[in-house]
């Protein structure tokens, strides 16, 4: 007859896993749970820099739906992800198809396209602004030919569409090795049968190699649409803290930093801000993986 373990060892082997987890699930607490809890408290209060604040309700996000700032940068947020989101999901794809075939030379062009995803964001955007300006690269090449110069960081609509190239461009890199880990297992045997059926490349693309990687392009799209609509950092490079000519290029993260910061920093108003970038984001990512169970119906 089998001996019957102690009770304190089954006690014991019982909460092993969650000593295991606890480290994971302090961090987790102290860094994440902890700051957004607050964040939701702090939104419903008049909190500045040097003031716990008052429970004010909705007063926050009332004053939020008369800020004509507020729905500036609303309006470029998503102009980012509606205009930048498609560019990361097909771009780097086509990047991914050129360097997958193993030819001579691949190698460097891989690590070419790679290299805007190493570099600092700081770096790249301080490069794009010299090559933007007045007096920079672009310029002086339209000066060659005969044109005159283009302001592209001083018109609202130019800079903003140079800030998302600079985004597609310093994304391109990171995608694209996403999408090489998709095509290495796509079987070949489709693309032979394909070839055999009289399907031509662009056939084959539409037919076999879209539908194949189509759950890593929902991955792509899911990532970059809340990256886009939370960019801060190109904007803020290329246009100044201001946001641009009459601040018209401000992003909601920007408008975030703004609130939030200084001796007189609204600290609530920004923090219900904050509530409304989580939950835009939150939607974002919702309808990707709405629309792609949709497609699998």
């Amino acid at each position: 007859m089998p001996r019957r373990r102690p009770a304190r060892v089954r006690t014991h082997r019982a909460a092993s896993p969650w000593l295991f987890l606890l480290p994971g699930l302090a961090v987790v607490t102290a860094f994440g749970l902890h700051p957004f809890l607050a964040t939701v408290r702090s939104a419903f209060t008049d909190a500045r820099a040097l003031s716990p604040g008052h429970w004010v309700g909705l007063a926050n996000f009332r004053a939020m739906a008369d800020d004509e700032q507020f729905w500036t940068a609303l309006r470029n947020s998503t102009l980012y992800v509606v205009l930048v989101v498609p560019f990361t999901v097909v771009l780097p794809l086509l990047l991914a198809l050129l360097v997958h075939k193993q030819l001579p030379g691949v190698t460097f062009f891989r690590s070419a396209f790679y290299t805007p995803v190493v570099a600092s964001v700081v770096a790249a955007a301080l490069i794009w602004a010299w090559i933007l300006d007045d007096r920079g690269l672009v310029n002086g090449i339209l000066h060659t030919l005969g044109a005159g110069p283009v302001s592209f960081l001083g018109d609202a609509w130019l800079l903003l569409a140079s800030a998302m190239a600079l985004t597609v461009w310093k994304g391109l890199g990171y995608y694209m090795v996403v999408y090489l880990a998709a095509l290495a297992n796509v079987p070949r045997e489709l693309h032979e049968a394909a070839a055999v059926d009289g399907a031509g490349a662009l056939r084959r693309f539409v037919s076999v190699t879209v539908p194949a990687v189509r759950p890593t392009m929902v991955l792509v799209a899911a990532l970059s649409s809340v990256s886009a609509f939370k960019v801060f950092s190109e904007v803020f490079l290329l246009a100044g803290p201001t946001g641009g000519p009459a601040g018209q290029d401000t992003t909601l993260v920007m408008l975030v930093q703004r609130a939030g910061t200084g001796l007189g920093g609204r600290l609530g108003y920004a923090s219900a801000l904050s509530l409304v970038v989580f939950a835009v984001a939150l939607l974002l990512m919702l309808l990707v993986l709405r629309a792609d169970r949709k497609e699998d119906a």
